[in-house]
């Protein structure tokens, strides 16, 4: 399988990040890439992961500012109810 031409990382949003990410994991899964791919594919996949989660944490970082800003918005852990 041809891999699509890749675009400046940085400028990539989380989505699509995560969309490409989960496309690299698709094919690594399959067991059908030529191990010289699959290398590539790998390191192109953990390139990835980084940028998602250096993404990640700019978003909790704006989002502590932003609370850390108002008197009436109070940060607290994230309770999942289910």
């Amino acid at each position: 399988m041809a891999r699509k031409p890749t675009t400046d990382e940085n400028s990539l949003d989380f989505e699509t990040t995560l969309t490409q990410l989960e496309s690299i994991v698709a094919r690594l899964e399959s067991g059908e890439l030529p191990l010289e791919q699959a290398l590539k594919d790998f390191e192109s996949g953990i390139k990835l992961a980084q940028l998602g989660q250096a993404r990640l944490q700019q978003a909790e970082q704006r989002i502590q500012i932003l609370l850390s800003k108002s008197d009436k918005a109070e940060l607290s852990d994230y309770q999942n109810n289910e």
